[in-house]
Parts: structure tokens; C-alpha cells; sequence
């Protein structure tokens, strides 16, 4: 049982940490920031080249926290990877022993840095989660064929609370949970108000699952700026 798993399930406040893959291949610089951590968090949340920049993968940085006794979370998008690669990335994933997980669909590559990339979107994060408990569930891969070996997930998904119309995240939401998500991740909350809105409607829809707020500290003005925009 992952630690994240462990808190939430037993009533305590889960705490994680974002970190990015640097755009190279030297971890230190990551591997130091981690070691800031140790104690502090309970997982290391890796993100999958967000807002679709190419970077290092998750799985990579997540092995090298894995190793150095460190919890990660792999982050794993649909804009990439077929389902065969992100089943084949997952597999790869639980061999190192990681077994926390956060499926995103995957911003667009109209808005990152290598825009003439073909992105796939074969599964959407719903989808992802679809995959990931059916084979949990049955021991056969995303073919129908048997698996040597099958993992177990800690499964999570994202959401966005001041999404409008509200009604439309709460239906993706039930959907998440439905999938397999035991834990949810919120977008970043700059206003406790809409959160607390949005945890009331879940309440109302009764959707069991944790969820968690999103916190960005805004470290200058021009990030903020563009957080804005």
C-alpha cells in the first residue's frame, strides 16, 4: 500500500508535492528538491509533460525517486500514448515498485513547445482508468490476452472546481470514480469559495472519493500574470 493510500484511507490529511521532469536527462537538480521532501509529503506527484512541453517522461523520474526510497506518483496522459504504450508504460512502472498513479487526458499539442507533434488521444483519462481496473480486475491486457503478472493501482484523476457549467465536472467526476479513481486531485483553488461550492455538490451527487486541493504558490508576478491569463 502506497503512503498516500495509507493517509487517506485512515483519515489523514494526504499531502503531496508537484514536481516536473527537467527537458534533459540530468535528474539532480530534481533528485535535490526531492530530498527537501523526504518526511514532509507523502508522494511525489511527477507530471507527464504538462501543458504538453516535451520533457523527460513520468516514469522515468519516478523510477529514480522509487530507487532513492522516495513515493511517486506517475502521472500518465492520453495525448501521447496508445493504450497499448500506456499499458506497456504502467507495467514498466509496477516492475520498479511503483504503484500510485494519475490519469489526465492530456493538454493539447497546439499549446506546447513542439506543435507539429501528432497527438493520439486513444483514451481519455476516464478511459485510462477504464483499462487500468479491467485488468487489475481480469489479469489480461488491453487485447483480451493474459498477463504474466498483473498490478494493482492506486488510481487518481484530476478536476476542476470552477469548471462552468459545475454540473457537467460533477458528471466527469462521477465517471472518474466509477472508473476505478480513489482519489481525486483538484486544478489549482485561488478561491475557497468555488471550492467550497463544488465539495457541496459533491455531497450532493454522493460521490464517494478523496479529494484533494490544489495549491500553487505563486513565486513572482509575472507567474501569477500568466496563471491569470
Amino acid at each position: 500500500m502506497s503512503a498516500l493510500q495509507n493517509a487517506l484511507e485512515n483519515g489523514i490529511f494526504g499531502v503531496t508535492a508537484e514536481m516536473a521532469p527537467p527537458k534533459g536527462f540530468d535528474f539532480t537538480e530534481q533528485m535535490e528538491a526531492a530530498e527537501v521532501l523526504r518526511g514532509k509529503v507523502h508522494s511525489i506527484n511527477v507530471t507527464d509533460m504538462q501543458s504538453a512541453c516535451l520533457k523527460a517522461s513520468s516514469l522515468g523520474l519516478c523510477a529514480k525517486l522509487k530507487l532513492a526510497g522516495l513515493e511517486p506518483i506517475i502521472q500518465m496522459t492520453g495525448r501521447d500514448r496508445s493504450r497499448m504504450a500506456i499499458m506497456g508504460d504502467m507495467l514498466s512502472a509496477a516492475a520498479f515498485g511503483i504503484d500510485t498513479m494519475l490519469a489526465l487526458t492530456g493538454d493539447h499539442t497546439t499549446v506546447g513547445d513542439c506543435k507539429n507533434s501528432k497527438p493520439v488521444f486513444d483514451l481519455d483519462s476516464v478511459g485510462i482508468l477504464k483499462m487500468l481496473s479491467k485488468m487489475e480486475e481480469t489479469g489480461l491486457d488491453c487485447g483480451g490476452n493474459e498477463l504474466a503478472s498483473t498490478p494493482k493501482f492506486y488510481k487518481g484523476a484530476a478536476v476542476t472546481p470552477v469548471y462552468d457549467p459545475l454540473v457537467l465536472q460533477i458528471n466527469k467526476l462521477r465517471q472518474k470514480v466509477d472508473a476505478g479513481a480513489k482519489y481525486v486531485q483538484t486544478q489549482g483553488i485561488f478561491d475557497i469559495e468555488s471550492l467550497k461550492r463544488f465539495m457541496d455538490a459533491v455531497d450532493k451527487a454522493n460521490i464517494k472519493t478523496h479529494i484533494m486541493a490544489g495549491i500553487i504558490p505563486l513565486k513572482a508576478a509575472g507567474m501569477a500574470k500568466y496563471m491569470n491569463e
